[in-house]
């Protein structure tokens, strides 16, 4: 007789009020998951946190846990990240008893976790005190801190300009364009586009998934004719 499929108890964590209405980050989640089981109907009912990675306080995470726990199912999350960058959270969930697993890392025993998570936290505290004495040091050579005094309107229009071009020269997004715009004239509604997109191993210039707002810049960024330099001086 072949063994039971296992389920799978789907827990995400996006960092904002705002993330969790939109669907930023939460939908690349949940893509991530849908793509790493075989069968929807493994998947139980889903937790959402709307938290700081940088804090321990999760309810969601901890009723996922005690739901996994009561149906003997494993507790599966997109990223490792999207758990916590404290080590001592990821070591007191290791040994809570309850099976986990993460996408972006289905092979990693209780060992490389544990390294995984002790880097993680590593490199949150270096990250951190790095800005602390960044800004401490310009702080201390007389510099307002707060918005920058170059943040002109020109300046802001110089950067749009540049990132537009790097889009633009980017050979996958080039050719993402292509697809998407074909799917677009066949009447494809934008989250059919993205869907078909990331099912052909697309991903945008960052190597995210696509989400409808972002086939949306794509498919405008392929009708808008190349802008012109927003920083020449008129002759």
């Amino acid at each position: 007789m072949a063994a039971p499929f296992p389920t799978y108890v789907p827990y995400f964590r996006v960092s904002t009020a705002r993330q969790g209405q939109s669907g930023l980050g939460l939908e690349a989640q949940q893509a991530a998951v849908r793509a790493f089981v075989q069968d929807p109907a493994q998947l139980l009912p889903e937790y959402v946190e709307i938290e700081s990675g940088k804090k321990n306080q999760r309810p969601q995470l901890l009723a996922a846990i005690a739901e996994a726990r009561r149906v003997g199912a494993t507790l599966l999350i997109a990223k490792l990240d999207r758990l916590s960058r404290n080590a001592g959270f990821i070591f007191a969930l290791r040994d809570s008893g309850v099976a986990f697993v993460c996408c972006d890392m289905p092979d990693a025993n209780t060992l490389t976790v544990g390294l995984f998570a002790v880097i993680a936290q590593h490199e949150r505290e270096t990250i951190s005190k790095r800005t602390k004495e960044a800004l401490t040091a310009k702080k201390a050579r007389g510099a307002k801190l707060g918005t920058p005094a170059n943040l002109t309107p020109a300046a802001i229009a110089k950067s749009r300009h540049v990132r537009q071009a790097n889009a633009r020269e980017n050979l996958q997004n080039q050719q993402a364009t292509r697809l998407g715009g074909l799917l677009h004239a066949q009447g494809h509604t934008l989250q059919q586009i993205a869907q078909e997109l990331n099912q052909g191993g697309y991903r945008t210039r960052r190597g995210k998934l696509f989400l409808p707002m972002s086939v949306q810049r794509l498919l405008q960024r392929a009708s808008a004719p190349p802008p012109s330099e927003p920083f020449a001086q008129p002759i």
